[in-house]
C-alpha cells in the first residue's frame, strides 16, 4: 500500500491514459466480483489511480483505505457488469444541472464510455471512476463547489462536508442510491424552492425569455406609451401578470399596474407602479443572468449549516433585512442599514451572547483619524457638544489638553468615546455577537435612512429598525422576566447596562441575491458588493460554466 502511494504521479491529466484499457473477451455471466477486485488491486498497487485534484488530496488515501479494507471488492460493478446502482448514479450525474451543478465535472464521458463494458479491467476502472465522481458530487452537493472563505476578503465561512469514506459507505449501504443522494443536498426549504425556481427560469429561457423594454421617460399609472405591450409580454413571462388579464393596449393602467407593483416588490424596489430608471434596469436584466444568479445563490445555500438551530437571527445583507426565526416561522423582521460598498459588511456566523442598553460608542481608530481628527485639529472642542469624550490611558481628559495637530495615521494614542444619550451613534441598544470583525447590530438616531430602497450607508455594522422590538423578541425568548415594561424602564434611566443571554442565539450574516418564498415568488436583489461576480470567477476557476 505504502509503495503504491510513493509511486503516485500528478494525476488529473493521467486519468484517461491510466484508465483506458483494451477490451478483453466477454465477461462470464456471473454475479461474483473476484476478478474485478483483483484488477482494482492491480491498479491501486501499480499507482495508477487518482480521485481528486492533486497528489496530496486526502480523498486519495481515503479511497485506498476504503478498497483495501474491503479486499478491493468493487462498489458499483460485478464481474458481469455494472450494478443498477451504477446506472442510477450516472442518471443522477446527467441531471446535475437541476441542482445548479455542471455534469461535466463528474467524469460523465469517461463513465458512459465504460458502462457497457464486460471485461474485468475496464469494469475495475469504471468502479474507481464512479467512486471518484461520487465523492466529488456528494461533497459539492452538500457544501458547495468552492471554499467560501477563499472568495474575496470578507466572506468568513468554512463549511465541513461529509468525508470520502462516509460518502462511499453510504453509497454501499443504500439500497436505492437516489434517496441517499437527495439526503446530501441542503435540507432547507429555501434550497428546495431555489431549485424549483431554477427549473422555472430555465423554462422561461427555453420559451424565449422576455423582451427588452426601451428607454424612455418614467412611465406612471394612467399614461399611454408604446412600450406597454412589451411590458405586458414581459410581466406575463415572469408570471407577475396573468395571460388572461384584460389587454389595455398602450394604456398603462388596470391589472398591469398591480403586476408591476408585484415585480417591484420581488426586486426590492419601491412598489408604486412607477417605472423609473431603477425599475427599468431590473426589467431589462436578461433571463440568462437571472438563471446564473439563482445558481450562485444555490451555492451559497450549501454553505449554510444543515442545522441552523431552532431559534436564530438571519441577516441578508443583499436585501438589507433581518429576521428572527423560531422553528419554521419568522416571528420578527426589520430593515437594516449595512456597510457602504467600500466598507462591506462581512459574511460570517457567530453567537449573540448579550445585549447592551444605552451603549458607549468606542470610535474605531480609522474613523477617528479619517473623519474626526480634521475637525479636532480645527477646533479641539468640536465633538464635545455631541456627547464625545477623549480617553488617554483609560482616563477621561480635557479635549483642550490633547495635541491634536501632532496626531495622524499611525500616531493616535488616545481613544474617542461617545457617551450614552440621544445623539449616540449606536442609539439605545447594541446586540453583541463577539467576532474578529468588530461588527454587530445596533440602534441608530438616523431613522430616515430606513425609508430608502438602498441602505448601504454604515462603516460595516448593521443598524436595525425598531431595535426595542428586536430586544423584546430576543430577551423575552431567553428570559420571560424581560418584559416590554422592564426593557422600557432599563432604557429610560439612560445608564449603560448589559443583559447576558442564558442561551446564545446564532446570528447568520449572509449575502443572498436570489431566493424563493413559500408562495413560489422568486426574488432578486442587486449585487451592490460585487460578490456575485467574485463567486462566478471562483466557480469558473474550478471548471464550472455557470449558465
Amino acid at each position: 500500500m505504502v509503495g503504491a502511494l510513493c509511486r503516485l504521479g500528478a494525476w488529473p491529466h493521467l486519468w484517461l491514459a491510466l484508465f483506458i484499457f483494451g477490451l478483453g473477451g466477454a465477461a462470464a455471466a456471473e454475479t461474483t466480483n473476484t476478478r474485478v477486485a483483483a484488477e482494482i488491486q492491480a491498479i491501486i498497487d501499480g499507482g495508477g489511480v487518482s480521485v481528486g485534484i492533486d497528489d496530496n488530496d486526502k480523498r486519495l488515501f481515503d479511497v485506498f483505505t476504503y478498497y483495501q479494507e474491503r479486499d478491493y471488492k468493487p462498489l458499483w460493478v460485478r464481474d458481469n457488469g455494472p450494478k443498477s446502482k451504477a446506472r442510477d448514479f450516472l442518471d443522477i450525474l446527467r441531471a446535475a444541472e437541476e441542482d445548479g451543478l455542471d455534469p461535466r465535472n463528474y467524469l460523465i464521458g469517461e463513465i458512459t464510455a465504460r458502462m457497457e463494458a464486460r471485461d474485468s479491467k475496464t469494469l475495475a476502472a469504471l468502479d474507481l471512476l464512479l467512486s471518484r465522481a461520487f465523492i466529488d458530487y456528494g461533497n459539492d452537493l452538500s457544501v458547495g463547489r468552492v471554499v467560501p472563505d477563499q472568495i474575496g476578503k470578507d466572506t468568513h465561512l468554512k463549511p465541513h462536508g461529509p468525508g470520502a469514506l462516509t460518502l462511499l459507505d453510504g453509497a454501499e449501504q443504500a439500497e436505492d442510491i437516489g434517496p441517499y443522494v437527495d439526503s446530501l443536498a441542503p435540507p432547507s426549504a429555501n434550497y428546495a424552492r431555489l431549485k424549483e425556481a431554477l427549473a422555472l427560469y430555465r423554462d422561461i429561457s427555453y420559451r424565449g425569455g422576455w423582451p427588452k423594454i426601451p428607454d424612455g421617460k418614467p412611465l406612471k399609472p394612467g399614461m399611454t406609451d408604446k412600450r406597454v405591450p412589451l411590458l405586458r409580454e414581459l410581466l406575463i413571462a415572469t408570471a407577475d401578470l396573468s395571460a388572461s388579464a384584460p389587454d389595455m393596449h398602450e394604456l398603462y393602467d388596470g391589472a398591469i399596474i398591480d403586476a408591476m407593483k408585484l415585480f417591484q416588490e420581488r426586486h426590492g424596489l419601491t412598489s408604486d407602479g412607477v417605472i423609473g430608471p431603477d425599475t427599468l434596469e431590473a426589467l431589462n436584466v436578461p433571463v440568462e443572468d437571472r438563471i446564473r444568479q439563482i445558481v450562485l445563490n444555490m451555492e451559497r445555500r450549501r454553505w449554510m449549516p444543515d442545522d441552523t438551530g431552532k431559534f436564530y437571527v438571519f441577516v441578508n445583507l443583499a436585501d438589507q433585512y433581518l429576521k428572527v426565526v423560531d422553528g419554521e416561522k419568522t416571528i420578527h423582521d426589520a430593515r437594516l442599514v449595512v456597510g457602504k460598498p467600500y466598507s462591506r459588511t462581512p459574511v460570517f456566523t457567530q453567537n449573540m451572547t448579550y445585549v447592551v442598553f444605552n451603549p458607549y460608542w468606542n470610535v474605531p481608530t480609522s474613523i477617528a483619524v479619517n473623519e474626526y481628527l480634521p475637525k479636532l485639529k480645527a477646533n479641539p472642542y468640536a465633538l464635545a457638544s455631541q456627547g464625545f469624550e477623549v480617553l488617554r490611558g483609560g482616563q477621561v481628559v480635557d479635549f483642550g489638553s490633547v495635541p491634536w495637530r501632532s496626531y495622524g495615521r499611525g500616531t493616535f494614542p488616545v481613544m474617542l468615546r461617545q457617551k450614552p444619550g440621544a445623539k449616540n451613534a449606536l442609539g439605545q441598544l447594541k446586540f453583541m455577537f463577539p467576532n474578529p470583525y468588530n461588527v454587530y447590530i445596533h440602534d441608530t438616531p438616523a431613522k430616515s435612512l430606513f425609508d430608502r430602497d438602498s441602505r448601504y450607508f454604515s462603516h460595516g455594522c448593521m443598524r436595525v429598525e425598531n431595535p426595542v422590538k428586536l430586544a423584546e423578541v430576543i430577551l423575552g425568548h431567553d428570559d420571560p422576566s424581560w418584559t416590554p415594561g422592564r426593557i422600557a424602564q432599563q432604557l429610560k434611566v439612560q445608564k449603560n447596562g448589559v443583559a447576558k443571554l442564558k442561551t446564545p442565539v446564532p446570528v447568520y450574516v449572509t449575502y443572498i441575491t436570489a431566493w424563493a418564498n413559500k408562495d413560489a415568488s422568486v426574488h432578486f436583489r442587486k449585487d451592490v458588493y460585487g460578490r456575485d461576480e467574485e463567486l462566478l470567477v471562483a466557480l469558473r476557476k474550478v471548471g464550472d460554466v455557470v449558465n
